[in-house]
């Protein structure tokens, strides 16, 4: 039997959780402070189980028992975004909101990992922790996930083919300073530098850059969707051991020159979290780039640590 908590049943935790409902997680728990939303959400998406032919079993409440045993715990709740606001704007807000997440669901579930995606992510991440206690394989941020597949999608639309056979990867900090590797990223095996013009290349990393900030005009808040199924698919990598390399929230002990920080890298995920941190050879370009988001996450750390309460 697997069980997904997701806290925060918002436009983002409910797009998990419907993903979750199409991947046939046995149990989803859905906790939300508002009254009523988690539990209309999870009746929502029980009355629509069956068209997924799905046996999922979804429950929701403003309480955290529903969410005891838990095998994953996904954190979305937090602000979301406006206009004129950076993510790094969210920190005093969002540490308090998800030390007090962190303390309840621990106290529930003191095996499960924690998958963080509310947002400044790399600061989230660093408040999970400390709050948490737990060792750094069950505490990470969905952030390369998405980022990566913003990349494909701006990819496939350039070159107008496929998106399956489209591999990408974005490392860094989510936001300004993410590193997409375009060096690494190809269709069907052949390199995009042979598909693709510099210019094109270019556009393609400056729209990916930007692909969460594109949608506040828009919408008047983040993305959702393509987030929800993002962490999703960490979920989905994770109970079914897949071993999976993505690029994930992770905390570095030693490697790439780091420790004890949490910043975007290629992991391993499997049934116990983070299984390997996959360290890739960097370029002088891409070592500057790497330095400067770590830089921006110790900054992001640095305003965290005023605002979260000594544990």
């Amino acid at each position: 039997m697997s069980k997904v908590t997701v806290v925060g049943a918002g436009n983002v935790g409910a797009a998990c959780a419907y993903a979750l409902v199409q991947q046939c997680v046995d149990e989803i728990a859905m906790v939300d402070i508002i009254e009523g939303v988690a539990e209309g959400k999870a009746m929502d998406l029980r009355q629509g189980r069956s068209a997924l032919g799905s046996d999922s079993q979804v429950v929701g409440s403003t309480g955290y028992d529903i969410s005891a045993d838990s095998d994953i715990v996904v954190i979305t709740a937090g602000a979301p975004r406006k206009p004129g606001m950076s993510r790094d704007d969210l920190v005093e807000i969002n540490v308090k909101i998800v030390s007090a997440v962190t303390k309840e669901v621990v106290a529930r579930s003191p095996n499960a990992i924690l998958i963080i995606v509310s947002n400044p992510l790399d600061a989230m991440v660093y408040t999970a922790a400390e709050v948490s206690k737990f060792p750094r394989q069950r505490v990470f941020g969905m952030a390369g996930v998405l980022d990566s597949a913003r990349m494909r999608s701006n990819i496939a639309e350039k070159l107008r083919i496929g998106i399956e056979d489209i591999s990408a990867i974005v490392l860094g900090g989510h936001g300004d300073t993410m590193i997409p590797l375009p060096r690494l990223c190809s269709v069907g095996g052949v390199p995009i530098e042979c598909l693709m013009s510099k210019e094109d290349i270019h556009e393609v990393i400056e729209k990916t850059r930007n692909g969460g900030g594109a949608f506040l005009p828009l919408l008047k808040t983040s993305a959702w969707i393509a987030p929800g199924l993002s962490a999703a698919e960490m979920v989905d990598s994770i109970l079914k051991n897949r071993r999976r390399v993505l690029p994930c929230c992770a905390y570095l002990n030693g490697e790439y020159g780091q420790r004890d920080i949490p910043v975007g890298v290629p992991v391993i995920l499997g049934r116990t979290g983070i299984e390997q941190v996959i360290e890739i050879p960097f370029t002088h370009e891409e070592k500057a780039n790497f330095d400067t988001t770590v830089r921006h996450v110790l900054e992001l750390i640095a305003v965290a640590k005023r605002f979260l309460a000594p544990q």
